[in-house]
């Protein structure tokens, strides 16, 4: 049995993994979500059985060896942990700067001759993480991380924007909110760009209420196509460290674009 740190303010996310685990943790309440979240981590459920015990082969001397911490709910570690809740805090960090979100000129092009979209943020909060988790295999976004984060929304720390055209739900993301900086964990698409537009609509409204940076959490060509660059992850946690109180989103529905 490994012994349980007892709160993410003992691990040193600076000097954790870059390409592995940061820590394992069970608590995915919307307090413990958040806590992950300040501490510079986001959280990757296990989907099943053969994904925890996948976790315990390849990290279990890590674990063992201390470079991966191991977090308890109340001090104690129940019997799926540690290797049901991997955290990860990349190094470096993949980060898009608000006012840097790239839509592409054809799509651009697009919205300005007659494609009518509008967006809007926090009016379907669940509707968009339910589709965001829809058809995934394995299934990363699990119900119990589910209800935690509709705690977080419900208390203002997760939010979501929303994709329409002619009422209906097309598109959207959703992220959790730490002072100045966003946390996108998923988005989802039923038009071709409409995630595009989700993600640049959320930038601009973030912008507008004075944020400064979008966390990408994973580099991927589509991240780089949007903005996307790599930020060291010593930069991206002092930033977290300074972090005062998050500035309101703008809710207001508006055209895309």
């Amino acid at each position: 049995m490994v012994a349980a740190l007892r709160s993410w303010s003992s691990v040193d996310l600076s000097a954790a993994p870059g390409d592995a685990p940061a820590a394992f943790c069970a608590d995915l309440t919307p307090a413990g979500l958040l806590a992950g979240y300040r501490a510079g981590a986001y959280p990757l459920p296990a989907a099943d059985e053969y994904s925890r015990y996948l976790n315990e082969a390849l990290y279990e001397d890590r674990v063992a060896a201390g470079s991966i911490a191991v977090l308890g709910v109340g001090g104690e570690v129940p019997s799926e942990v540690p290797y049901g809740v991997a955290w990860w805090s990349p190094d470096p960090r993949p980060v898009i700067t608000p006012g840097g979100v790239r839509l592409g000129r054809r799509l651009a092009r697009r919205l300005r001759n007659g494609l009518r979209w509008s967006t809007s943020v926090d009016r379907e909060f669940a509707q968009v993480v339910e589709q965001c988790r829809a058809g995934r295999s394995p299934r990363w976004l699990t119900d119990q991380l589910k209800q935690g984060l509709y705690g977080l929304h419900r208390d203002g720390h997760a939010h979501s924007v929303e994709v329409w055209e002619n009422g209906e739900l097309i598109g959207g993301a959703f992220g959790v909110q730490v002072g100045p900086v966003l946390s996108l964990d998923s988005m989802f698409h039923r038009r071709t760009d409409a995630a595009r537009v989700a993600i640049a609509d959320l930038a601009a409204r973030f912008a507008e209420a004075g944020g400064l940076l979008l966390d990408a959490q994973w580099d991927s060509p589509a991240v780089r196509s949007l903005g996307g660059t790599m930020l060291p992850r010593a930069d991206y946690l002092e930033l977290l460290r300074h972090a005062q109180e998050s500035p309101l989103l703008p809710r207001d529905l508006r055209p895309a674009g």
